[in-house]
């Protein structure tokens, strides 16, 4: 916890700005804190460490641009990120959950993938590589955006002003929300990893 309001407080503005980016577009932004990261800086900002309107906008836009990155990139270079091996940066494993969970969800995906970690950052990638009608593809990653980006950086300001001695509980706060953002994913993968126990072998 305290690293990470080190880094916050290291990074400022155009460091968040590069952090969520990253992490919405980025192949290598995938082990990001995006959740308890925004959360945090919101909490930061309610202390006068930073201004909230300049860190929600910031990283709202961060984020959409982070998308719209990942999109482009998978349009691109669609096949070749498929047929890719894995590597420390890059493993297949994660953009197959990604893309079984946008085949499940569909345009949704692109909003509720925001609060999975991993996921949010492969999706995008295969709304590119499945040619999503770019006019959809801006719609649900703004309105994720707005969720996600604003609604958490908001939340820490808004938690950090209205409860006394806030700062005592940002600790088991933000544990609580890496813990909730990863349930998600975890489940996923026990799941998968029971399916493939219990199947029968040729």
């Amino acid at each position: 916890m305290f690293d990470l309001v080190a880094l916050i407080k290291t990074a400022g503005y155009l460091g968040l700005f590069g952090i969520v980016f990253a992490e919405s577009g980025l192949l290598l932004g995938f082990f990001l804190p995006g959740d308890s990261l925004l959360f945090t800086a919101g909490f930061l900002a309610s202390q006068g460490y930073l201004n909230i309107w300049i860190l929600a906008i910031s990283t709202f836009f961060a984020a959409i641009l982070g998308d719209n990155f990942g999109y482009a990139m998978g349009k691109k270079f669609g096949p070749k990120i498929f047929k890719k091996e894995d590597s420390f940066l890059f493993h297949r494993d994660h953009l197959e959950r990604a893309r079984v969970f946008y085949e499940k969800h569909g345009g949704k995906t692109i909003v509720l993938a925001r609060f999975l970690p991993v996921i949010r950052t492969f999706v995008p990638i295969l709304a590119g590589v499945g040619n999503m009608r770019y006019k959809d593809f801006v719609f649900f990653n703004i309105f994720g955006a707005v969720i996600w980006a604003i609604g958490m950086t908001w939340l820490g300001y808004f938690l950090g002003n209205t409860i006394p001695n806030a700062d005592q509980y940002i600790v088991p706060i933000v544990i609580a929300i890496v813990i909730l953002s990863s349930l998600p994913t975890i489940t996923h993968f026990l799941v998968h990893l029971i399916r493939n126990k219990q199947a029968p072998r040729s």
